[in-house]
């Protein structure tokens, strides 16, 4: 355990580390100066199919796993935590207490045949998932392969914009549109409609069709023009979304990324690439800002030796956190920096700064912030091959601690916890 004085807010997160196969969970707390891992007790093996494999949920207010048995459609609680307990890829919904789980489906086929037979594979949605009462709502039937969600609801601004989420099927090319108004019973978590990305012009055909190979990956709502924005990776191209008639308005072209970060005004989206073709030796980054207010290119930076993986947003929303990984040949993966933070200032848009680059010991994992009254008082980065959690100064980014949570692994995941 390591790191600079000074630290003294209290903080409680918890920590998972697996191998997509087997995983364990740890709380790390601090707590009147003193910073503390307790590792959940685990379970055996649960021994069942993939497909109905317990999903991990959350932890209680007193630290009980939170489990889904996808085959009964039930919560469980309980005091340990099965190894092969199933991590799915969360979306938090804002204005509610209610998470989004992504089921991609079966590698062969990416049908969650347990819920969708054939037709697709699914999402879970799951009310208070971080306390004892947490309670399964629906599994909803969707498209095939991986999933983003984004959601909209009315606003000052735009109060016809609907209630939905609207989640992107990457094998399909589609987008599946999600009633997400608990007043309005008869759409409520039901496919209202689904949206087919296909441009026949790009297929040499002349009908849309499904599965096509719009391949969709970023999509992002803008609070400031009241549309929706999905990058279709396999075209080169965003289309732009009505919420209020799941219409595609028009197309615009934005080739060479694979990922959409919004600002959180809602005039810039951040475009994610990276050229791997340019140096045999050297992977370049390509962070590239579009004003969405007439479709221009305002900045695009480029940064050497860096390939970057997920985001993540401060409480402000004035600073972008990426975390890196690595990617390309053998040549270029001994040359990438793939433990570093990297720290976007948002406030200097329409430019792109890259504002630090906080090192790590060997790898960057999952992002996670506290916030008091609506400011980040500390950001935490997990780094998954050495099995450590660091705090970050949430104004300055200096490292003020790094604790060793335990072996390191793969994967890991990191989240606040309450008390």
């Amino acid at each position: 355990m390591t790191g600079a004085p000074g630290l003294a807010r209290d903080f409680a997160l918890g920590y998972y580390a697996g191998n997509r196969r087997t995983g364990s969970i740890a709380v790390v707390r601090r707590q009147g100066g003193k910073t503390t891992v307790q590792r959940i007790a685990v379970a055996p093996a649960s021994r069942a199919r993939p497909d109905r494999l317990p999903v991990f949920i959350g932890l209680t207010e007193d630290r009980r796993v939170i489990l889904l048995d996808p085959e009964r459609r039930e919560i469980r609680l309980q005091e340990r935590f099965p190894v092969d307990a199933f991590p799915a890829h969360i979306y938090a919904d804002p204005r509610s207490g209610r998470n989004w789980y992504m089921n991609d489906g079966d590698k062969e086929t990416g049908n969650d045949t347990l819920n969708c037979g054939d037709t697709g594979s699914s999402v879970t949605v799951v009310e208070n998932p971080a306390s004892a009462e947490a309670k399964f709502l629906a599994t909803i039937c969707v498209g095939r392969g991986h999933h983003q969600t984004v959601f909209t609801y009315p606003s000052k601004a735009f109060p016809d914009t609907p209630a939905r989420a609207w989640v992107t099927n990457l094998v399909d090319g589609t987008i599946s549109v999600i009633g997400n108004d608990p007043a309005d019973p008869a759409s409520y978590l039901t496919v209202v409609a689904t949206i087919n990305l296909c441009q026949p012009e790009r297929e040499e055909v002349t009908e849309p069709f499904v599965p096509n190979k719009a391949f969709p990956h970023g999509l992002v709502h803008s609070p400031l023009t009241g549309r929706l924005y999905a990058l279709s990776n396999g075209y080169g191209t965003i289309a732009v979304i009505d919420p209020r008639t799941a219409a595609i308005e028009r197309r615009m072209d934005f080739k060479g990324h694979s990922n959409l970060f919004i600002s959180p005004d809602g005039r810039y989206v951040i475009g994610r690439g990276v050229d791997r073709k340019r140096d045999p030796e050297h992977v370049i980054a390509r962070l590239t800002a579009l004003d969405l207010t007439d479709g221009t290119v305002t900045d695009q930076a480029d940064l050497p030796d860096i390939y970057i993986e997920k985001y993540f947003y401060n409480a402000e929303g004035t600073k972008l956190y990426l975390n890196t990984g690595k990617s390309g040949s053998e040549a270029q993966q001994a040359n990438i920096r793939a433990n570093v933070l990297v720290v976007i200032d948002l406030t200097a848009l329409p430019q792109i700064r890259v504002a630090r680059e906080v090192p790590l010991e060997r790898s960057t994992g999952s992002v996670c912030y506290a916030a008091v009254d609506g400011r980040t008082a500390l950001v935490f980065a997990a780094d998954p091959q050495m099995g450590t959690v660091t705090a970050i100064d949430g104004e300055s980014d200096d490292v003020l601690e790094t604790v060793r949570v335990m072996p390191g692994t793969d994967h890991s995941r990191i989240w606040t916890l309450a008390g």
